[in-house]
């Protein structure tokens, strides 16, 4: 499991990135990868001390929702983080037209009255972040693109040779913009939902193997944040719970099959962070999970073990179900 650095406090030293990595070693019993910030305090103004943050453990840099506005700032990391080797990952939004958005721009928003963002915004982000890869040289992830307007400038991107690679959240794969219904604030998300066309697209570029990656994009939110008129609540969804059998709801509805979703879900990912995982091969670490692709479950909130109940799918019918966990040939879940 990879976590994300967008803690209170960030973890942006190499301090709080070795008390994250040995308090999850502590009491998980699963593999935990640390990202760190890119900048301090994941403000875009200062970037974090990377060559002691990768010797504490960091597996790529990251500001994560948080856009580095100032392209200087931005591309001084990105020629440090190359000289390093490093990998960082980046958000691709403008955050000028993205600044309070709760939702997608179109009809349905304007019947709603919301605050919305043209998608736009996240093509000119990720236009902006490709230039300044082009003229680093340095190794980029574009995390969570979610309309098919990006698609032409990833796919010419990897045609130039340029090394980028670029991910899903899942609950983009699922769901679009009209499940925001009459304002259910468990649906709103950064990004938000966008269209069915894009949703397809992006299905369609992970079954093509533009997008490389699926990710849960774990937002756990308390309930006083969510239960907030819709504009106001915080964005996000737990995912890690209901990574496997929203994943397989794409799988069953035929449109991509189970070993390139598993590939977007475990291999990929353990290959651009440099992890040994993801594999059933001799000499791999043997970490399993073993689980039915057709059981079918109701999903009620309630029962989650996260703290935070945040999800979408609650009372959604769903398929797959986890029947056992293995790490290192160790059973840690049954």
């Amino acid at each position: 499991m990879i976590i994300r650095p967008d803690t209170t406090p960030a973890v942006d030293t190499p301090e709080t990135l070795a008390f994250t990595a040995r308090r999850a070693g502590e009491v998980a019993p699963v593999n935990v990868a640390p990202l760190a910030a890119l900048t301090k305090a994941r403000a875009g103004r200062e970037m974090v001390e990377m060559g002691f943050m990768l010797d504490a453990g960091a597996v790529a840099f990251t500001d994560c929702d948080h856009v580095v506005s100032d392209p200087k700032v931005y591309s001084r990391a990105m020629t440090y983080a190359k000289s390093l080797g490093a990998l960082i990952i980046g958000h691709p939004q403008d955050p000028t037209l993205s600044n309070g958005a709760a939702v997608t721009s179109g009809k349905f928003a304007s019947l709603r009255g919301l605050p919305a963002v043209s998608p736009m915004a996240e093509r000119m982000g990720l236009e902006r972040d490709l230039a300044l890869v082009e003229m680093t040289g340095v190794r980029y992830h574009a995390d969570s693109l979610s309309t098919a307007h990006s698609l032409p400038a990833l796919e010419r991107a990897k045609a130039a040779g340029l090394d980028v690679t670029a991910g899903v959240n899942i609950h983009h794969l699922c769901l679009n913009e009209l499940d925001v219904g009459d304002y259910r604030t468990f649906f709103k998300l950064k990004p938000p939902l966008r269209s069915e066309d894009d949703r397809l697209a992006m299905i369609e570029a992970v079954a093509s193997g533009l997008i490389d990656v699926v990710s849960s994009f774990h937002t756990p939110q308390d309930e006083e944040s969510k239960r907030l008129p819709f504009e106001e609540a915080a964005s996000g969804a737990v995912g890690l719970e209901t990574l496997l059998p929203a994943a397989m709801r794409v799988v069953h509805s035929g449109l991509i099959d189970l070993p390139t979703m598993w590939r977007a879900l475990s291999l990929n990912p353990a290959n651009l962070r440099g992890l040994p995982g993801g594999r059933l091969e001799v000499g791999a670490p043997a970490d399993l999970v073993l689980f039915d692709p057709d059981a079918p479950f109701v999903l009620d909130r309630s029962t989650l073990r996260s703290k935070s109940k945040n999800t979408p799918f609650d009372g959604t019918r769903m398929e797959g179900r986890v029947i056992g966990t293995w790490v290192a040939g160790k059973h840690v879940y049954a």
